[in-house]
């Protein structure tokens, strides 16, 4: 009776924090298409998105990045393709398109020097966890923020997106994530004991818990690559056509920019 009465009031979290809120605006001007091309197994997708639960996680990590996909295709696949690894509330632990994402703006994330082995097994360890059920104590942790939006310190937001359960068959998309990653010891944002021997040795690192990593660590980690789709094609700027109109001066209501020349 009481797992059922709390699966009913999870379920009922989960819709009201699963709606989009009005107002959205994509900035980002390249086609998915362009961005399914460009995406490596072992790459992290950041998403901006515009649910309820994504302005909370935004308001309290202080980030415009509110969710985290782990890409887990082959290079060139098609954006249709479910190759898109993510924890999402209704769902959990599952696969998604690409395409799903189409109107949102998105930040790719690329860890560097991994093997082939190494990819393969970050990818494996993540996909074991498709059917795992989204923490919702995470979610009832973050509610009264997206009703209330107190103010809170900047010291304190981070703690308040650590306060899941930490089940094994729990999740949320950047700890999911930060787990597949800590399982082949590729570092995020680990701690290290500041300290280097006399004769040079490397500090030491330590891992951080998996479940107190947010989606914006990604972007803020030194040890991933920011992968932007149009520099990687080889972008130009001496081949943009601008029209003006006018006099000629150029404003923001008058210029005009083709972004895909012939």
């Amino acid at each position: 009776m009481f797992n059922s009465l709390k699966r009913a009031v999870g379920e009922r979290l989960a819709a009201f924090l699963s709606k989009d809120l009005p107002g959205y605006q994509r900035l980002d001007t390249v086609a998915i298409d362009v961005v399914a091309e460009t995406l490596e197994k072992g790459d992290i997708v950041l998403v901006d998105g515009n649910t309820r639960i994504s302005t909370a996680i935004k308001y309290l990590t202080q980030s415009t990045w509110s969710h985290a996909c782990l890409y887990v295709g082959e290079k060139g696949a098609n954006s249709s393709e479910l190759n898109l690894l993510e924890a999402d509330l209704k769902n959990g632990v599952h696969l998604i398109d690409l395409d799903h994402y189409a109107n949102f703006n998105l930040r790719i994330c690329r860890p560097v020097n991994l093997s082939d082995a190494e990819a393969e097994e970050l990818v494996e360890f993540a996909q074991q966890r498709i059917g795992h059920q989204y923490d919702l104590k995470n979610v009832i942790d973050l509610i009264r923020y997206v009703i209330q939006k107190p103010a809170v310190p900047n010291r304190y937001r981070r703690s308040l997106l650590s306060l899941g359960s930490g089940e094994p068959t729990k999740a949320i998309c950047s700890t999911l994530i930060a787990e597949s990653f800590q399982s082949i010891s590729y570092p995020i944002l680990p701690r290290r004991n500041g300290q280097s021997g006399e004769a040079g040795e490397v500090p030491l690192l330590y891992k951080k818990h998996f479940t107190h990593f947010t989606p914006r660590d990604f972007d803020l980690s030194p040890y991933f690559r920011i992968v932007k789709p149009t520099i990687e094609n080889g972008f130009d700027h001496h081949s943009l056509s601008w029209e003006v109109s006018g006099s000629g001066e150029k404003s923001l209501d008058q210029t005009s920019v083709d972004l895909n020349p012939t």
